[in-house]
């Protein structure tokens, strides 16, 4: 089995915003393969199948910096490894539309991954990480919480069916795989 997390904020103030496409890829992918998230004590959860595996896709309702005691609590609850734990995030570092996958590493100073490691004890897990660029005249605390230009939302949008696309081969073929495979396209030219 496989735990799916998104990486975001709860609440409709958030809600499509560039902190949040990691709860943006969790919809696409219940919707997509219909599985229905409940919600549980601070998480949405549902469990189905894609690509003949078993996954368990959640959205932490703890606002970021907790982001892991779900990511915990799901683990313990299916006897989940942690490297079979993809975490999708927004990365400042990565220009809008940009996709990487990437095995283990550090947090890069993204709360949710930091939470994620503490509670965990390890850094050993997938990362999904989508590109939400930079812009230097907004703070990034103010940035992250900004919702996407028209222009950007369309970028987005693929790049989230990208990322659903991939995660549909990494849980059969594995990250090696998927990393050859898709982090060579880009949405963006």
């Amino acid at each position: 089995m496989w735990l799916v997390v998104g990486l975001g904020n709860p609440g409709s103030r958030y809600y499509r915003t560039r902190h949040n496409v990691g709860f943006d890829v969790i919809d696409k992918l219940s919707e997509t393969y219909k599985i229905i998230l409940k919600e549980y004590d601070n998480f949405l959860r549902g469990t189905g199948i894609i690509n003949n595996n078993e996954v368990a896709l959640v959205k932490p309702l703890t606002y970021m910096n907790k982001s892991g005691i779900a990511v915990k609590k799901n683990l313990f609850k299916y006897s989940i490894p942690i490297d079979k734990l993809l975490a999708i995030h927004d990365d400042l570092d990565l220009h809008t539309g940009l996709l990487r996958f990437k095995k283990n590493g550090g947090t890069g100073g993204h709360k949710g991954l930091e939470s994620i490691a503490i509670e965990t004890g390890s850094n050993d897990f997938i990362r999904v990480r989508i590109g939400i660029g930079r812009n230097p005249d907004i703070p990034t605390d103010k940035y992250v919480l900004s919702r996407f230009t028209d222009e950007e939302k369309k970028i987005i949008d693929e790049t989230i069916t990208l990322a659903q696309e991939g995660i549909f081969e990494l849980v059969s073929k594995g990250i090696d795989f998927v990393m050859n495979r898709f982090n060579k396209k880009n949405v963006v030219n």
